[in-house]
């Protein structure tokens, strides 16, 4: 192991070993000065620190002129002169100095001193506080966490005024070295799952992390799952009720979104907006996106099984229509429905990735091309441009399953196109094998309704009003097997 390079006691080798290890990039802004008689230097990346800061609380009071008759400030009377508000960390390591400076600090080498200050200063660019755009509600909070993790932090803090919410800090990545926030509460997390988290993260290992849904990978379990058993967020409120759950929240620099360690699949149908309504339109909205769910993943392969194994199943002034209009185009039904999924996942993507004045026009031009032209010119069928409709619609009311969704409607389609519906009933019943042996952290992914939890029932698809939920301490640990 690499002995550290620590920090010399000469002001000129700290800092040409400082444009050493920087490479003379031209954002090092180095300059020298004379702190309390003593010969000084000062060093930051442009743009990663605010120059009022700088100017007002730090150079201006370390400059200011000795008192007469002293020649130099002790290392008591420098600090003393500091904004009591500002962080001041002190290191003789060369290492910790590079990462701070790439963190916003600024740091001040002294000459004879054999340490450096390293000041909190940031003020780089970063994002507002803005409502999610990806978790819409109507009656809700519209604060969303950012790109800054110190911003998500106090957000949250903000949500949870409890001395039990803890934050604990680790860095990932080998070469960008990004905070990563473990949080939870104290009093309510259980510890073993407090500590699977730790070491899940610990062993990851990363070369670079671009966000904290890049974790998810290490925080699912194995063998792995169509679903993720790590759910996430962009809204603090939401996290601040997951975590008086039991759960673990991770939030990392640079990135929007929290994660939800452990999530489950009921999560999927709740929204923030449910507990704003009475209980009774709230079961029906999660009963509806339940269905929804399924619609979208089952219904275009059970139509393909339907109408190739089972037409007696349809009337039959409904099935002769079916089979007027699948008699014109050259494609047999399992093909069709196969091809024009495709062409909608492609027109999905295409939507989603362009910018936002030419996505809605490549949506409405591939609407017209697949739906319009395609049937006029015999090559997809009217009935099943219905379903894919459908299946569309019904695929946006539960966004987050998209991901998950896509690939099983695919395969449910080719299993009634093959064995009709007994395949199709054959694939949900893997799916649902799936669904119930996630169980990363012990916490059945399928967890409350298997295995079933009567307490845990106040607030899954049917909400108990708030007078009576408020009485009921869920936490997560209660959910696990035995």
């Amino acid at each position: 192991m690499e002995r550290p390079v620590l920090i010399h006691a000469d002001v000129k080798t700290n800092t040409d070993e400082l444009k050493r290890r920087f490479h003379n990039s031209f954002d090092l802004t180095v300059r020298e000065l004379t702190v309390g008689g003593v010969c000084a230097a000062a060093a930051a990346l442009e743009g990663m620190c605010s120059d009022e800061i700088i100017a007002e609380t730090l150079l201006k009071p370390l400059t200011n002129e000795s008192p007469q008759g002293k020649t130099a400030l002790t290392e008591y009377e420098l600090e003393a002169r500091l904004y009591k508000g500002m962080g001041v960390q002190k290191t003789c390591a060369f290492d910790e100095v590079c990462e701070a400076l790439c963190r916003g600090f600024l740091v001040l080498f002294l000459e004879n001193a054999g340490f450096a200050y390293l000041f909190s200063v940031q003020g780089y660019p970063k994002k507002a506080v803005e409502e999610p755009q990806t978790e819409q509600n109507e009656r809700g909070a519209t604060e969303g966490f950012t790109d800054t993790l110190r911003d998500n932090t106090a957000l949250l803090r903000r949500r949870l005024q409890t001395p039990f919410l803890v934050f604990e800090k680790l860095e990932l990545g080998r070469t960008a070295h990004t905070p990563v926030a473990i949080c939870y509460l104290s009093d309510r997390t259980p510890a073993d799952l407090l500590e699977k988290v730790r070491n899940r993260l610990s062993v990851a290992k990363l070369d670079t992390l671009t966000g904290a849904i890049s974790l998810r990978p290490f925080l699912d379990g194995t063998p792995p799952s169509l679903f993720s058993s790590t759910g996430f967020t962009q809204r603090p409120d939401k996290l601040a009720a997951k975590l008086t759950e039991g759960r673990v929240g991770v939030l990392a620099d640079g990135s929007p979104f929290a994660l939800i360690v452990p999530g489950l699949l009921i999560d999927y149908f709740q929204a923030e907006d449910d507990y704003a309504s009475n209980v009774f339109y709230s079961f029906f909205i999660r009963i509806l996106r339940a269905v929804s769910f399924l619609i979208s993943a089952a219904l275009p392969g059970l139509f393909v099984a339907v109408c190739d194994f089972h037409p007696e199943a349809l009337p039959p002034g409904i099935m002769a229509d079916i089979a007027a209009a699948e008699a014109r185009t050259p494609f047999s039904l399992m093909t069709e429905a196969l091809l024009i999924h495709l062409v909608y996942e492609i027109v999905r993507e295409a939507g989603l990735r362009m910018p936002r004045a030419v996505g809605h026009a490549v949506s409405i031009v591939g609407a017209l091309a697949v739906g319009n032209a395609a049937v006029e010119a015999g090559l997809i069928a009217a009935p099943m441009l219905l379903i894919v409709a459908l299946t569309a619609v019904s695929s946006a009311v539960v966004p987050k399953l998209n991901e998950s969704v896509a690939p099983i409607r695919f395969c449910l389609i080719i299993l009634g196109g093959a064995a009709g519906s007994f395949g199709v009933f054959l694939g949900i019943g893997l799916l649902l094998a799936d669904v119930c042996a996630t169980s990363p952290y012990g916490i059945p992914f399928s967890a409350p309704f298997s295995p079933f939890s009567n307490k845990a029932q106040a607030d899954s698809l049917w909400r108990r009003n708030m007078k009576m939920l408020g009485e009921i301490r869920q936490k997560i640990g209660d959910l696990k097997f035995g």
